[in-house]
């Protein structure tokens, strides 16, 4: 047993004082002066939230000749550390012509033994055909209900194969998760701006400007109309051009469209890209940094509830070495960069302590709604009697600074360094036992257990 007393109790409506107690890694009760024969935690002052979620996170993911540095022990350890007690992971590509369950099989060797927090996967799908279609039925009963499809890179579907696997997603209640960017405007740029000597990191954000995002996420919309109003997720959005076609979309009366953005598309422009001595390759991603009036567009978005998760995109590679592949051409860079332990502590003052958002929507978009979407609630995302004790204790007034020699992940430099934030991680806690405590790793590697989902 462990007891929580005296601290705010925050939920995605509410923030009250409470007592919790946790049994057998479950919240057994919340209430008043509860008194318990067990180790306490005095949390007088701090705010009490669930554990965070990333739904968006790529460990040990493949790409080309380079590999995502953290796989399933040390993204994870620094998942923990930065408040996150369980993460949804994007596969990344199988062999060409491979099933669903092929990618499933290889991740669950990837994480099983290794992961130090709970864990689930979003099922790639590669290509379309009979067979993909009804394997879609059997992958989403057995508990992944989320798959993700790519509007650019190697193995893109086209509309004919999206509109396929939005009608089945809706059929077995499931959801298509989208990479959304128009391909061949895309390529037309990386071919120009090379072939006229424009190499430089600044370039890569050219080579993908907001109308590329737009369309996409445009013709999407309309595809997942064509299916029938099916759910559909639009990960890391960047732009205000894109959020406008989706508010434009549920205006019209579309229902069932859920939207992602990252801690990086609300933080930083593209500005980074213009560092110099080569640092701006640190930020090449996919979608770019963008500007301040995207930026703006984007808190209004979380705020006014158009934008319904906060998650990362986390994939990290060193810039001391994958990175500086793009030194001469940044066609040549691997397109990622970590944050999934800077998330919480980054929105928690870029958004709460400067009064961009609640506390209340702060859990709502970090914690509640990737569990509602994704289908773990109320076993994940809430403090509930019954629910899984994933805790995070904040102390809001606590300063730090954000320094890579501080994180746990294995890459070699954070998009934050030097950042001074206030609010601090003070304990995570994943059902029922403290993993963290005072920046210390303090749990088990394979104590992670694999999310069965159901939307």
């Amino acid at each position: 047993m462990l007891l929580i007393k005296n601290g705010f109790v925050v939920s995605e409506k509410d923030t009250y004082k409470a007592d919790i107690l946790i049994e057998d890694g479950k919240i057994k009760q919340i209430g008043d002066h509860i008194d318990a024969d067990c180790k306490v935690i005095d949390a007088a002052g701090k705010y009490i939230i669930p554990g965070a979620i990333d739904a968006h996170t790529h460990f040990d993911l493949p790409a080309g000749a380079c590999r995502a540095v953290d796989d399933f022990y040390t993204g994870t350890v620094a998942a923990a550390c930065g408040g996150t007690t369980t993460i949804i992971d994007h596969m990344g590509f199988g062999p060409k012509g491979c099933s669903l369950q092929h990618q499933i099989d290889e991740y669950h060797k990837l994480a099983d033994d290794k992961a130090v927090i709970d864990y689930s996967f979003h099922g790639v799908m590669q290509h379309v055909n009979d067979d993909i279609v009804n394997e879609m039925e059997k992958v989403i009963e057995e508990g992944i209900p989320s798959l993700k499809v790519y509007m650019t890179y190697d193995f893109k579907l086209n509309d004919a194969e999206i509109l396929q696997a939005l009608k089945k997603a809706k059929e077995c209640n499931g959801i298509i998760a989208v990479h959304a960017e128009n391909h061949d405007t895309i390529n037309y740029f990386r071919e120009k701006f090379p072939a006229e000597g424009k190499t430089a990191p600044i370039y890569h954000a050219y080579s993908r400007p907001n109308e590329c995002e737009a369309e996409a996420v445009n013709r999407m919309i309309y595809l997942s109309e064509l299916a029938g109003d099916a759910p559909l997720y639009i990960v890391h959005l960047s732009t205000k051009e894109g959020l406008d076609e989706i508010k434009a979309a549920r205006a019209r009366g579309m229902k069932n469209i859920f939207v992602e953005t990252c801690p990086q598309y609300l933080t930083l422009t593209e500005k980074e890209y213009l560092k110099e001595n080569n640092e701006g390759l640190k930020y090449i991603m996919s979608p770019p940094l963008r500007k301040e009036a995207d930026i703006d567009a984007l808190w209004e978005g979380i705020n006014n509830g158009d934008i319904q998760v906060i998650a990362t995109d986390h994939c990290p590679f060193n810039f001391n070495k994958e990175k500086q592949l793009g030194k001469d051409d940044f066609t040549k860079c691997p397109n990622g960069a970590p944050c999934v332990e800077e998330r919480v502590k980054v929105i928690f003052f870029e958004g709460v302590k400067k009064n961009k958002i609640s506390i209340n929507k702060f859990v709502e978009v970090m914690c509640t709604n990737p569990a509602k979407i994704y289908g773990c609630y109320p076993q994940k995302g809430v403090l509930l009697p019954g629910s899984d004790a994933d805790i995070v204790i904040i102390d809001a007034d606590k300063e730090n600074v954000i320094t890579h020699s501080e994180l746990h992940t294995a890459v070699d430099y954070t998009l934050y360094e030097g950042k001074k934030v206030t609010g601090d991680i003070e304990c995570v806690i994943q059902r029922g036992e403290i993993i963290v405590e005072n920046n210390k790793f303090i749990g088990k590697k394979g104590n992670g257990r694999f999310i069965k989902r159901k939307i």
